[in-house]
């Protein structure tokens, strides 16, 4: 058992408050990291706003990286000392889907035994299988994956959601191939690297969209060739304009039902449109299934970017190493565990890219 702080969410749309926790040791399959890192991502602040409901007590945060603190029977990929990011992803890697090669559709996740409680003995629930806004988790092994030499643990943090989220959704959802024609409604963190990922797959065109000026030039540079307004009357007779046609592919990284309404208006017959960003839970758009069909267009869902960790961390993180992937200009502020409060309210206003929560 570990006395750990704690950012805890005792009501939903409440400001989270710091705690003393106790940590239970790792069980079996289950490893303990002491984080140095955590990024705040809007899943986070929709889980601790009553989106998508949920048990409170809570503590969220689900973006994070650190060192391995101790190792429980069983579990022996890996060490302490050794350096891993954390994620959400929790498989039994037994299933079909994870034999499939989709451990993010686990049929049959692990369910462990709580792991945090109050001094009282109460517990606290672990938001987002992760618990991450704390100085310490304790996850199963298959939520880490380990991190290669030369990636800075602020860095690396968003490589446990934002990262393979947007740049999963262009190369391992959408498939973008060399050639195609991208768009990617939202230009925040996780569209930025749906960009990232476009270019990297060969986009001929990259075109951003986004009611913000400022982050359509920010775009250009993660490698969007080109951006709309959103405000635009007709946003996507201005991409024809561009591209000479219609998209391959579009990608929706936000949760705006506005968004999702409008992005079939830029496929091009035989186009795919990639559902990224999460409404709440309740929000309901509308399409026309006739168009759909005869054009044969698709639409799809890509959750935490198809990613399989041993799979795909190790080419992102070299791409990193190499030059070619942007994670430090991803981050747009350093805060303090006691600075959650302040950190989640520069989120929520649309400016912050990624905040990272330094421990």
């Amino acid at each position: 058992m570990t006395e750990i702080r704690a950012a805890v969410c005792n009501a939903f749309g409440e400001p989270l408050t710091i705690e003393s926790l106790t940590l239970r040791a790792p069980g079996p399959g289950e490893v303990e990291v002491t984080l140095d890192a955590c990024a705040i991502c809007h899943s986070d602040i929709s889980y601790a706003e009553g989106a998508w409901g949920g048990d409170l007590p809570a503590v969220y945060g689900h973006e994070a990286a650190g060192r391995v603190s101790a190792v429980g029977p069983g579990a022996a990929r890996v060490k302490p000392g050794d350096a891993v990011l954390v994620t959400l992803i929790r498989s039994c890697g037994q299933c079909g889907p994870c034999a499939g090669g989709h451990p993010t559709r686990c049929a049959a996740p692990p369910k462990p035994a709580p792991v945090l409680t109050r001094p009282d003995g109460s517990t606290v629930a672990q938001g987002l299988n992760c618990a991450a806004f704390a100085e310490r988790v304790v996850v199963g092994e298959s939520q880490i994956a380990p991190l290669p030499d030369g990636i800075p643990m602020e860095a690396a943090s968003l490589l446990s959601c934002g990262v393979i989220t947007g740049l999963g959704a262009a190369v391992n959802t959408a498939q973008i191939r060399p050639g195609e024609v991208v768009v990617v409604i939202g230009a925040g963190g996780v569209g930025l690297n749906a960009i990232q990922g476009a270019r990297l797959a060969g986009a001929a065109r990259v075109v951003a969209i986004d009611r913000s000026a400022d982050k359509l030039e920010a775009a250009r540079d993660f490698g969007a060739t080109d951006g709309i307004l959103a405000d635009t009357p007709k946003p996507w007779s201005e991409l024809r304009k561009i591209a000479g046609r219609m998209a391959d592919a579009v990608l929706v990284t936000v949760g705006a039902i506005p968004a999702y309404d409008t992005a079939p208006r830029f496929l091009a017959p035989g186009g795919r449109m990639v559902a990224v960003g999460m409404p709440h839970s309740g929000a309901t758009s509308a399409y026309e299934p006739v168009i759909l069909a005869a054009t044969g267009q698709s639409l799809t869902g890509s959750y935490m970017g198809d990613v399989v960790l041993a799979r795909d961390i190790p080419w992102i993180a070299d791409l990193y190493r190499q030059g070619r992937l942007k994670l430090d200009d991803l981050i747009s502020g350093r805060w303090t565990l006691d600075q959650i409060n302040e950190a989640i309210a520069d989120t929520k206003s649309g400016a912050a890219r990624r905040n990272v929560i330094l421990f």
